[in-house]
C-alpha cells in the first residue's frame, strides 16, 4: 500500500514566517502592543548605547517575549529561551533573536518595576475594549483551618480570618493598589 511521504529535510526550501503566522494570531496583539508603548516613559532600562562590548538586545524585544511567556504560563528563563530556539510564533515575533536565560532574567530583574506599569496599561486597555468580564473573582490560598463559622472556639476565639465575602475582597483590592502607587522599594 502506498505512503504519503514528506519533502526531504536536505531539500531547499523558500519558507517566509509571515505566511506561518495566521492573522489573528496572538502573536501580533504583543507586537502590537508593545510597538505602541513608551519603553522610556515607563522606566525601562535601555541598555546598548554605548559603543563598546556586544550590542546588547532592544528592551522592546525582551518586553514581547516576556509577555509571550506570560499569556503561554512560560515562567522559567530557561524555558523561554528553549522557545525561542523551537517556536515559530517566536521566530517571527523576535526575528529569529535567541537570547539567553541570564539576559531575560536580568531584564525582569532590572526593570520589574516598568514591568509592573506595562501590566497597568494591558489591563486598561482590556478594560477599554470590553475584553474583561468584570465579575468578582477571589480564590482561596492553601492555609486551611478547621473550622470556619462565627463560633468561638477554644482557646482561639474567634474565627473570622477563615472566610472572605465581598466587602473583604474590596478592602484588599484597595490595599494592593495603595501598595502599587505608593513609595516602597520592594521588588518582586
Amino acid at each position: 500500500m502506498p505512503q504519503i511521504e514528506g519533502t526531504s529535510r536536505h531539500q531547499m526550501q523558500i519558507f517566509a514566517l509571515e505566511q506561518a503566522i495566521a492573522a489573528d494570531n496572538p502573536v501580533r496583539v504583543i507586537d502590537a502592543f508593545v510597538s505602541t508603548l513608551s519603553l522610556e516613559g515607563l522606566g525601562f532600562l535601555i541598555k546598548g548605547e554605548g559603543d563598546e562590548g556586544r550590542p546588547a538586545y532592544a528592551a522592546e524585544m525582551l518586553l514581547r517575549l516576556y509577555l509571550y511567556g506570560y499569556l503561554n504560563r512560560i515562567r522559567s528563563s530557561r524555558q523561554l529561551e528553549k522557545a525561542c530556539r523551537r517556536n515559530i510564533e517566536l521566530w517571527w515575533l523576535l526575528n529569529y533573536q535567541h537570547p539567553s536565560y541570564k539576559v531575560i532574567a536580568d531584564f525582569r530583574k532590572d526593570n520589574a518595576r516598568a514591568l509592573r506599569g506595562v501590566f497597568r496599561q494591558l489591563n486598561q486597555l482590556c478594560l477599554d475594549m470590553d475584553l474583561f468580564g468584570r465579575e468578582l473573582v477571589a480564590v482561596d490560598g492553601s492555609k486551611f483551618r478547621a473550622q470556619n463559622s462565627n463560633q468561638p472556639s477554644p482557646g482561639f476565639g474567634w474565627q473570622r480570618k477563615n472566610n472572605y465575602n465581598a466587602a473583604k475582597v474590596e478592602r484588599h483590592m484597595k490595599y494592593i493598589d495603595k501598595k502599587l502607587e505608593g513609595n516602597y522599594s520592594a521588588s518582586w
